[in-house]
């Protein structure tokens, strides 16, 4: 890092200038001659078979080119052969057009493809399809009977049972969380442009282009024919993590008309695929009159397809976040006529920490603890699912700092305590826990013969600010000025990148970059020592420095050498590195974690919440980008207020469909819901975790806010509500 690093300034965004100029191009934007557009034909039933598919009408309008079927659609893998993608679950991928089988409501049954897209919608809405039509389940709750255990083992310690009937003070709760959407501003869409000989260039809507490269390649059998590209990504927050059916269904269409085809999911159609999954938690816990834990049960009931496995991470979190030597975990599925869940933000650790957390706050009531000083007091530094001390954690910092900004020592302990006019006042707190993960990546830095330094990996921007802190990175490594390095993402071609999410691109990609330039600063060395007088020769890199896009000598700062003029002798260098997480991390756990602190007023008369205070303050190793990650930890805390008070897709079980399958009914946060969010990072160091000492803040935003929100509607309200998300009528 050199003097004038802008590693850790809060510097724009590098690409924000295309975006809000309207220049930067998403997957359903790139315009070809001749494109076609496709229209996808929905499921209306939840289970059966197509009797019969009736296109005859469709095919009559004019400008429609083909309705492709299950009938009709061309060669793709067999049932036996591999669908399985990067983030696939257990079990047997679904498989669209596959044959005549419909396993979910909204399934894609059809896809009409015309000149415009008005035409395909028009002409979708002729195809008629006939079902035999087989009973159903959709409801969670009925088939807790059946449930079935988790295919991955949920670790446990001690003898709950014995822990639990021993304990003088006990609570024993279920709580509910919906199932929810993840709804992101632009719809999920691809487009194929067909070139001759069947290689496909594609631009699709996805959080890891060389995923969607692979799994295309395997379905189709297009090895070494697939270019994948994503530059911008409107949001995904998880869902374009695993290649959705509107991808395998243009490239359907592309090899059979041997021409360019898009496809765009409206926004109804956004609700059939994956999505958060309904829970079902129950925590029973057992603890000392002063608050200490006893003996701690966490169990989860989630739902998942009858053709795979989901399983989300709920439950561990309970046996890693406070000190308990008896914990007893369990995490179980439903299967039902729906699709398979897929990850959402925070998977796993926004839903199981929400109802850990607000067991937390019914042992704090229970035991006349201030809810802050129950954690305190149950505090540890080892994470006991692994039993390995953390390589860094500074929550107590952000419990400590949060309270004070928050004025949290003012809070009286009891319920219904504070009042101002026909409003009652609730302060609640929680806290949050992600992992710091590291997954192996790899990236390629390039000195051009213009000075400028490019930098490539095939990760992804899903909003997070990846061009920012990627380009950071590369400029202090190097010591040049940002607008001297470009950074480029989003091409299956570039070097190998993992999928973008889990909150592991800086820490992955992130190092990858570093390191690249750390092997080109090598080369730049050698380039410089060519000359027989240069005043570099025998200069190690300890010996000089990168400042100001120059090659300085640290003993004697007057002799230096622009980069620009060491490229133009030596030509264009380059170097590539691959990083993996090192043997050091297996001997510590990794985390991020936060403190967060909330103040609601709830309208005691019409049972309306305003969250009107939100302190989040977050250890999250080094900040790179102080201003991106803020915004993060923003939208986290916005989502989280969200799962609190207004997120749920409602299912008409008759029926096996989702009810309200749009943005008019499923309710998220607006303007008016959201006042002061407070947003700070404490100081923390890990050279442990990676080389930049970064963990990422994507995720760690929206763990505990919900927990934290209703803890304060209970301060406030002496009522409390398991069951997300808190609407007017639970209240009342």
């Amino acid at each position: 890092m050199n003097s004038t690093s802008p590693i850790g300034q809060p510097l724009p965004r590098v690409d924000g200038r295309l975006k809000v100029t309207g220049q930067a191009k998403y997957a359903a934007e790139f315009e070809i001659p001749g494109l076609l557009h496709g229209s996808v034909v929905n499921s209306t039933i939840a289970r059966g078979r197509v009797r019969r598919i009736d296109t005859t009408a469709a095919e009559a309008v004019a400008g429609v080119v083909l309705v492709l079927t299950h009938e009709n659609r061309p060669p793709v893998a067999s049932y036996d052969e591999p669908y399985q993608d990067d983030d696939a679950a257990d079990g047997s991928p679904f498989r669209p057009l596959f044959n005549d089988r419909v396993l979910y409501s909204g399934q894609p049954l059809a896809l009409v493809v015309a000149e415009s897209l008005e035409l395909a919608r028009y002409a979708g809405s002729l195809v008629c399809i006939e079902y035999d039509v087989e009973p159903h389940q959709t409801d969670l709750a009925a088939v807790r009977e059946q449930a079935h255990p988790a295919p991955e083992e949920i670790p446990s310690r001690g003898d709950f049972e014995a822990a639990y009937r021993g304990a003088p003070l006990q609570i024993d709760h279920e709580y509910g969380t919906p199932i929810e959407h993840h709804n992101p501003m632009e719809p999920h869409a691809s487009m194929v442009h067909y070139q001759p000989g069947d290689e496909l260039i594609i631009y699709d809507k996805t959080q890891g282009v060389q995923n969607c490269m692979r799994y295309v390649e395997g379905v189709f059998g297009l090895e070494g024919k697939v270019q994948v590209h994503s530059p911008f990504v409107g949001g995904a927050f998880g869902s374009g993590l695993r290649p959705q059916y509107q991808l395998p269904l243009a490239v359907m269409a592309a090899l059979k008309l041997k021409r360019s085809v898009r496809v765009v999911l409206k926004r109804q159609q956004m609700f059939t695929f994956g999505y958060r999954p309904r829970t079902l938690q129950r925590l029973a816990i057992g603890f000392s009159p002063n608050g200490r834990l006893e003996a701690l049960q966490h169990r989860s009931l989630g739902q998942t397809s009858r053709f795979e496995d989901f399983t989300e991470h709920e439950v561990e979190w309970s046996g890693a976040l406070y000190a308990c030597d008896n914990v007893q975990l369990e995490y179980t599925l439903g299967s039902l006529d729906v699709y398979t869940p897929i990850d959402m933000r925070a998977p796993g650790a926004a839903i199981g920490v929400y109802a850990l957390e607000a067991a937390m706050d019914e042992v704090a009531y229970a035991a006349a603890i201030d809810p802050l000083q129950l954690r305190l007091r149950n505090y540890t530094e080892i994470n006991g699912n692994q039993g390995k001390p953390y390589s860094s954690k500074e929550l107590r910092a952000c419990y400590e700092q949060g309270a004070e900004r928050f004025g949290w020592s003012r809070r009286p302990l009891e319920a219904r305590s504070m009042r101002d006019g026909h409003e009652l006042i609730g302060w609640g707190m929680a806290t949050g826990v992600w992992e710091a993960m590291q997954m192996p990546a790899s990236a390629k830095a390039c000195l051009a013969a213009d000075g400028r330094l490019i930098v490539s990996s095939a990760t992804a921007d899903i909003g997070t600010g990846t061009y920012t802190v990627m380009t950071q990175i590369a400029a202090s490594a190097l010591g040049l000025p940002m607008d001297r390095v470009e950074f480029r993402l989003g091409d299956s071609r570039f070097a190998q990148a993992p999928l973008e999410g889990g909150s592991a691109t800086v820490s992955s990609v992130g190092s990858a970059v570093h390191q690249a330039c750390v092997g080109l600063r090598e080369k730049i060395l050698d380039a410089a020592q060519q000359s027989p007088a240069s005043p570099f020769t025998g200069a190690s890199l300890d010996d000089v420095a990168f400042e100001d896009g120059e090659l300085v000598l640290k003993r004697d700062p007057a002799r230096r050498v622009p980069l620009a003029q060491l490229i133009q002798t030596s030509g264009t260098l380059e170097a590539e590195a691959s990083v993996k997480p090192g043997d050091e991390r297996e001997k510590y756990a990794t985390g991020t974690h936060s403190a967060i602190f909330v103040e609601v007023r709830v309208d005691e008369a019409l049972g309306t919440v305003r969250v009107t205070r939100v302190v989040s303050a977050v250890a999250a190793g080094k900040v790179i980008n102080p201003k991106t990650a803020a915004s993060q930890i923003l939208g986290g805390v916005v989502w989280g207020i969200g799962m609190a008070l207004h997120e749920e897709t409602w299912t008409d079980h008759r029926l096996g469909r989702y009810m309200n399958h749009n943005l008019a009914e499923y309710h998220v946060p607006v303007n008016a819901d959201i006042h002061d969010i407070d947003v700070f990072f404490v100081e923390e160091q890990d050279s442990v975790v990676n080389d930049l000492g970064s963990k990422g803040v994507g995720e760690i935003g929206i763990v505990g806010v919900a927990a934290a929100v209703a803890n304060a509607i209970y301060h406030a309200t002496g009522k409390r509500v398991r069951d997300l998300p808190i609407t007017p009528d639970k209240l009342l």
